[in-house]
């Protein structure tokens, strides 16, 4: 497993690896099999962060700073948050405080101990995540912590 789709000879038992892998990976980003929550990006010692994030494009979600992610109040996109060898989904959502304070954010599905989000970043932010806006969808702007 060399890397995505480039010197990886895909014949044989390797190639099978590969592609189970690869399997891994797509089935983890759609939420089947595994549910998107925190996952750590290395298997047998490998890091799998280049895989990862090619499965993640072939999927349709793009690097995006998240001052340029266009969401309104009452809408969510998927997200993931990659931090070394590790990657964070979440939604991009807007946060209320009160009919006239609202802020835009990445909230990780992964919980703290006070049951906040345990990775939130600001969405004036030019951090990238990985978001799918062709999934954006509908929420309760009300009720955030909700999903």
């Amino acid at each position: 497993m060399e890397n995505p789709e480039g010197n990886t000879d895909k014949r044989g038992e390797e190639g099978k690896d590969f592609e189970l892998v690869k399997q891994a990976l797509a089935d983890i980003i759609d939420g089947r099999v595994v549910k998107r929550s925190l996952h750590h990006l290395r298997m047998s010692g490998v890091e799998l962060t280049d895989l990862f994030v090619h499965v993640l494009e072939e999927k349709g979600y793009l690097a995006t700073p998240l001052q340029d992610i266009d969401v309104q109040p009452g809408e969510r996109v998927p997200a993931f948050h990659i931090d070394g060898d590790t990657a964070y989904f979440g939604w991009v959502f807007w946060e209320k405080f009160s009919d006239r304070k609202m802020r835009k954010l990445y909230g990780s599905v992964v919980r703290n101990a006070k049951g906040d989000w345990a990775i939130q970043i600001s969405g004036n932010r030019t951090t990238t995540v990985y978001v799918n806006t062709r999934l954006k969808g509908e929420m309760d702007i009300d009720n955030p912590s909700g999903f």
